[in-house]
């Protein structure tokens, strides 16, 4: 018989965790999910690209891959091209080149503040460059001046070189402060429920920003190129991979893989604008071959921590076999100088001499340097801030989330929205999970009879690499009863596991994690009866119970944050373990003839709807402390795009006439579902 090496080695892990002090026990589980993590990035990174393998490859697939991108950058379908409304607010004349101090609306309210630099004398259309700023703060006095201001001197170094430049702030560190840190510190998780990225704000902004330099009579509008650093290099990918008008791209510092991300962790030095919502799954070289075959340079120094080298060599490897069936070899190229994440002049005279290249077609020698020729006050756009401005709030706006749902005229019409959601939710919620094919893999590792109980312990491996526990408590005598599963997390585990070790003998099934950062005092779902009339099974999902990694509150962040990258969320991850979980027990009791109910509480709470929302197996679910809204609770890629909680609620309650137990508190979720009840009960008797 072939056994699986994956299993021989989850199954060791499970002992050692069950059966190893807690030291090693903690070893073990970070083991776990260092293995997860390669083996989800691996995935990803092997079929990057895969599909293409000829020209007409990349020609059939390129349009709907651009798509993709947009929608996960937030802007399919496209945002309305609302009037700009630019108004220059001063100039300012150096002698060799012209500042204008102005400011546009890429969408009203949504300000964008720029410099844009001229040469001092232009006697025909002249080439642009769009430079977009990295996370570069000018601040005097608790006043914001722009991260245009940091990089002032590359507009003016492009002016004096015969180039319109137009500088823009991000709308984190410009002139009116908005965030990039959703998710990496200020605790947005609902950023990835409503399908939101401050990345593609910038890539909004930046596209709007071409709109205003086609306007501009001093620009060609056929020749226009774009760049910038770190962050600047980032908005620089995005912006030319979905907007051909950018002729010429050298991002610098802006890119580099899922590798580099997920498994070495430079996800730790990023904020959420250098991340699209990872919805179709993608690595950092479909992104960047986007934009074949339009000349590109690639730019990055050999000691760059938050884009290491090894991850820039492989995006370049994939872009440079794209760039070649395209039979444009010549438009591509790396560049690689020494040092850390710094912006030096070694990268930025090889950005000017490929500007020169394709924008000029000549390439003189650079003799002018970079230089900073004014204070912040000189080039701040506004005196007072508009009041209209929504560039502080934009993330609660930017992604339509879905319309409160509206009641079917009958039962074919509520199937019909059913089978939409659920579909939706497979396609765009859940794309993460494995294979629905994937068979759960059981493993006894107890089997005790007590007085009261008969004792289970089964190793539960609900995808190749991730294993825990679900413990079984049977009555006495022969006859199964009715099962009852707790879903908990990670303070009802240890709470249950403590008195399970005490009344029956069980040992390790404590963690040795107490994990502060997520967990909550244990609810009534913890406590174990003491005598049993039914089956009591518990279970707690992946990242609880003995799966809990040890982390602080701000390692456990960047945790989730990996989730996020690899086209998943945690608690996205836990639905899928409770629909396995559920699946294993159903196989176990026959729930035709011994009913399903689930308890769950608080953010478990939400994740048993989504799997009953999927799935349906329970006859009846108690649950406890649900959020007023999806985004008070667990994230979920893009649900809030899909549907809210009441609407999930009515879906999961009707598919098969669950019972549903909520807390008072709660009641308030169901007056949609008792709507639609009302409605199709009056079609039907119509």
């Amino acid at each position: 018989m072939k056994i699986s090496s994956s299993i021989i080695g989850l199954t060791f892990l499970f002992v050692s965790v069950v059966t190893c002090p807690g030291a090693e026990k903690s070893s073990a589980v970070d083991q776990l999910w260092k293995n997860y993590f390669a083996e989800e990035t691996k995935q990803l990174s092997n079929r990057c690209l895969a599909d293409i393998q000829s020209k007409s490859d990349w020609e059939k697939r390129a349009p709907e891959y651009r798509r993709e991108l947009r929608e996960m950058l937030g802007l399919d379908p496209w945002p309305e091209r609302t009037p700009l409304n630019p108004v220059v607010t001063g100039t300012i004349d150096h002698g060799d080149f012209k500042v204008e101090k102005l400011y546009f609306q890429s969408m009203p309210g949504l300000y964008v503040t720029a410099n844009l630099y001229l040469p001092e004398t232009i006697t025909n259309r002249l080439p642009a460059i769009l430079y977009v700023c990295g996370h570069g703060p000018s601040k005097k006095n608790g006043v914001s001046y722009g991260n245009k201001v940091t990089y002032q001197h590359h507009g003016a170094w492009f002016a004096r070189q015969g180039y319109v430049c137009l500088l823009i702030d991000t709308i984190q560190l410009g002139e009116i402060e908005g965030i990039h840190h959703g998710t990496y510190r200020e605790g947005m998780w609902w950023w990835n429920s409503r399908g939101y990225t401050p990345a593609g704000v910038e890539a909004w902004n930046s596209i709007r920003a071409i709109d205003y330099l086609q306007t501009r009579p001093e620009v060609d509008p056929e020749r226009i190129g774009m760049t910038g650093r770190s962050g600047g290099g980032a908005y620089t990918w995005w912006t030319a991979a979905i907007d051909e008008r950018v002729k010429v791209a050298a991002p610098v510092a802006g890119i580099t893989d899922l590798h580099n991300h997920v498994v070495d962790g430079t996800v730790e030095g990023h904020c959420d604008c250098m991340f699209m919502v990872n919805t179709y799954r993608w690595d950092y070289p479909q992104v960047a071959a986007l934009v074949a075959p339009r000349p590109l340079m690639i730019g990055n120094t050999d000691r760059d921590t938050i884009f290491p080298l090894d991850g820039v060599e492989r995006v370049h490897r994939q872009v440079a076999r794209i760039y070649k069936l395209l039979n444009a070899e010549t438009n591509l190229t790396v560049l690689i100088t020494e040092g850390p994440h710094h912006d030096s002049q070694e990268l930025r005279v090889p950005v000017m001499h490929w500007f020169n290249r394709f924008l000029k077609s000549e390439d003189p020698l650079i003799r002018i340097a970079a230089d900073k020729f004014f204070e912040p006050e000189q080039l701040k756009v506004f005196d007072k801030l508009p009041a209209d401005q929504i560039v502080t709030t934009i993330h609660e706006s930017f992604v339509p989330k879905a319309p409160p749902p509206r009641l079917p005229t009958d039962r074919a019409e509520w199937n019909r929205m059913t089978k939409n959601w659920r579909k939706q939710m497979m396609k765009k919620v859940f794309a993460g999970w494995p294979a629905v094919s994937t068979s759960p893999v059981v493993t006894k590792i107890t089997d005790k009879e007590t007085q009261s109980a008969h004792v289970r312990v089964l190793q539960l491996e609900t995808q190749p690499g991730m294993s825990m526990p679900l413990v079984i408590l049977e009555p006495r005598g022969n006859a199964k009863k009715d099962v009852e599963l707790r879903v908990l997390d990670h303070a009802d585990w240890q709470a249950a596991a403590t008195a399970i070790t005490h009344r029956f003998g069980i040992d390790s099934l404590v963690s040795p994690v107490n994990q502060t950062n997520e967990s909550t005092e244990p609810t009534a779902d913890a406590a174990i009866p003491n005598e049993l009339d039914h089956t009591l099974v518990l279970f707690a999902p992946r990242g609880a119970g003995l799966t809990a990694p040890d982390l602080d509150a701000r390692s456990f962040i960047q945790f989730r944050r990996r989730f996020m990258l690899l086209g998943q969320t945690l608690d996205g991850m836990r639905v899928w373990d409770i629909r396995q979980a559920a699946r294993v027990l159903d196989r176990e009791f026959d729930f035709d003839r011994h009913p399903l109910t689930i308890l769950a509480s608080g953010k478990m709470a939400v994740n048993t709807v989504l799997a009953e929302a999927v799935e349906p197996r329970a006859r009846k679910l108690s649950l406890h402390h649900l959020p007023a809204e999806i985004r008070d609770g667990p994230d979920y890629l893009n649900i809030l795009k899909v549907a809210n909680l009441p609407a999930l609620l009515a879906m999961t309650t009707d598919e098969t006439g669950i019972d549903l137990e909520l807390t008072r508190s709660d009641s308030s979720l169901l007056e949609y579902g008792n709507s639609v009840k009302r409605q199709l009960s009056k079609s039907e008797a119509r």
